[in-house]
Order: C-alpha cells, then sequence, then structure tokens
C-alpha cells in the first residue's frame, strides 16, 4: 500500500518525495505577480503637455466661478412664476432651470478639473506596502508624514500657483450658492409686517352684517368683530390681509378701564384691539363680561382688555395692540389710525 502511494506521488506533475512523503510543488499558483512596468505619461516628460494640462484645469475651476456666480444672479434676473418652453423638457420654470442648470455646471467643473489634475499631472507611481498593525511605531508615521510631503510636492499645489488659486477660487465661490438658497424660503417682508389696512377714516365694519358699526350697536358686556372699510372677503388677498386687520371690539364702562392710553383711545367706553393672539397668531374669540378677559383657545393666552389687554395667564409675550378708534359725522366708528405696534407674534425685526 505505502508502494503504491509512493508511486502515485512520483508521478504528481511537478511533484518530489520529501522526508514526510509530502509533495512539495515547484511553481505557486498563487504567487504575488508585482505590478506592471511605469510608463510615464506624456505631461511627465513634455512641460508643454503639463502647462496645456494645467491651463485645461484652470479652465475648469474658471467655469465654475462663473457658473456660481450664475447661479447668484439667476436669483435676480428670473422671476419664481416664468415659465418658458425649453426642449426637451417642456414648459419648465426659467428660475429654476437657471439655477439647477449653472450649480450642476459649478460641481461638475470642480470635480472634472479634480479629476484630470489627478490623472495628468499628480504622480501616477503606483507604491506597495505592507500591512501593518493600526497602532503604527514611529518609524512608520515618520515615513507617512514624509510621503505626504511628497505627495504635496508631486502634486505641484506649490508649484503649479495657477491651477492652485483657481481651486481655490472656485471653492471659495460655490458655498455661496447655499446662502442664497436662503432666499428662496420666502420674500422677504419688508414692512409688511408692521402695517395693516387700517387708517385714519376707514370705517368698522361689522363681520358679520358687513354693515359700518355705530356706537349704540356695541352692547356693554359684548363681543363684536369687525374689519377695515373696503376689505371684500371674495378678494384674492382677503385671507393675508384680515389676519392682520381683524378686531374684536367691546363697551366697557369708561370708569372700569384702568389704563389711561386706552381710556383716550376709545369711545365712550367702546374699544377696539387686534384679534390675533401675540403668541402664535390665534384668533382670540372667548370673552368674559365681568373681568374683561379674553381668552386665546389655542394655548389659553389670557388678556385684560380693560388694562390694555395686557397678558396675566399664558405665553403670549405682549399685549394685545389698541387701534384708536373715533365716530365720523355720519355717526359711525372710523379708525384714528394704523395700530401703533404690529400685530401678532414677535419677529426677528421687530424693535
Amino acid at each position: 500500500m505505502s508502494s503504491q502511494l509512493n508511486s502515485h506521488e512520483e508521478n504528481l506533475p511537478g511533484g518530489h518525495d520529501t522526508a514526510h512523503g509530502e509533495v512539495e510543488r515547484a511553481d505557486d499558483p498563487f504567487a504575488d505577480p508585482g505590478l506592471p512596468a511605469h510608463k510615464p505619461r506624456i505631461q511627465d516628460i513634455d512641460e508643454r503637455a503639463a502647462r496645456r494640462s494645467e491651463r485645461n484645469v484652470a479652465l475648469l475651476f474658471v467655469i465654475s466661478m462663473l457658473a456660481t456666480v450664475a447661479f447668484i444672479a439667476s436669483f435676480v434676473a428670473f422671476p419664481v412664476d416664468k415659465i418658458v418652453y425649453i426642449f426637451p423638457f417642456g414648459h419648465v420654470s426659467i428660475l429654476h432651470f437657471a439655477l439647477g442648470l449653472t450649480l450642476g455646471v459649478a460641481l461638475f467643473c470642480i470635480g472634472a478639473g479634480a479629476v484630470h489634475w489627478a490623472r495628468t499631472l499628480m504622480s501616477d507611481v503606483e507604491t506597495a506596502d505592507d500591512r501593518h498593525p493600526i497602532e503604527a511605531p514611529p518609524e512608520v508615521k515618520a515615513k507617512v508624514l514624509a510621503d505626504f510631503a511628497q505627495g504635496a510636492a508631486e502634486s505641484g499645489i506649490g508649484r503649479r500657483k495657477l491651477i492652485r488659486n483657481t481651486m481655490f477660487g472656485a471653492l471659495a465661490l460655490v458655498p455661496l450658492s447655499g446662502v442664497v438658497l436662503l432666499r428662496d424660503l420666502g420674500p422677504l417682508p419688508e414692512n409688511k409686517l408692521r402695517s395693516t389696512l387700517w387708517a385714519k377714516g376707514k370705517q368698522l365694519i361689522n363681520m358679520n352684517t358687513m354693515e359700518p358699526l355705530r356706537p349704540e350697536d356695541v352692547v356693554t358686556g359684548s363681543l363684536t368683530f369687525a374689519m377695515p372699510e373696503g376689505l371684500d372677503e371674495h378678494s384674492e388677498d382677503f385671507q393675508k390681509e384680515i389676519a392682520k386687520a381683524a378686531l374684536m371690539i367691546v363697551r366697557i364702562q369708561p370708569d372700569e378701564i384702568k389704563d389711561k392710553r386706552e381710556l383716550d383711545w376709545s369711545h365712550q367706553g367702546i374699544v377696539a384691539f387686534s384679534k390675533i393672539c401675540t403668541h402664535v397668531g390665534c384668533p382670540i374669540s372667548l370673552y368674559e363680561q365681568q373681568t374683561h378677559h379674553v381668552l386665546c383657545p389655542c394655548h389659553q393666552s389670557t388678556f385684560d382688555l380693560s388694562d390694555g389687554a395686557r397678558v396675566i395667564f399664558g405665553p403670549a409675550g405682549h399685549a394685545l395692540p389698541q387701534l384708536r378708534i373715533g365716530v365720523n359725522a355720519e355717526g359711525n366708528l372710523e379708525a384714528l389710525g394704523d395700530f401703533a405696534e404690529p400685530v401678532g407674534p414677535a419677529f426677528w425685526e421687530r424693535g
């Protein structure tokens, strides 16, 4: 049996007997083939070709900068509601199309420039290194730092100033696209939050009867809602305007009004306050006749209408604005101006 095994092993190709009867192969099928011979690029041997590649990379970075500037200019040049036909996309918003195109070109050119730089000008010599423990010994750390310094030198970032400067310019400009996008959160409010439709001479219109309010229509202890004269509930901007101009009217005995300005701005105890809660803008509609308190149904902010509508409970931050009122020649209640302060919740621009 042993002689048969030895005879079989002797017949194996590339093998021979060992002291323990095992076969040792002369050829290792998994031998490391090594790296192919390095072939220099044309940029490595021709400085004119290297200069040409440098200009191409710089051109891509410059195009990226121009595209970023065009992205920012698109916000100013194109209205958001303008629709145009662009083949093959069809009818699209010119603003959205311009933003997508310019931002895409800016980002693509930075990436293409970096890739072209790496493939044509940075060192392409492949090196192999043995695996090492996670914790590198001091000599390996020194080698890594040396390799990094060598790579930085071979990249040409210090010598090729045109590429370096244009790359820095492109990288510095492209984040501005994200800053400009903040403008798309909505139109700037300007002074729209500080003023309403109320103005001197505008009559108070009862929102139930749609007729002008007269002093005798407001009964002591009652709560009436009013809006400015000329505001049409069927108009396109009705909801936007009524959200600032909605008014609640109550009648309080003049001797029960504690705030002097409130008394001066009233007419025979009839006071007009904004209906919009100063917490998050909910409409106020709950009135207590005996205490003259109004309650916001959303978060229970409570205001004292006999004391300048100051906050006596809840999360509201400030009192309800009061509208100064009087009576016109026809005997109807009218506004003597707009609110003295912005209505509704506080906002960051409010002084």
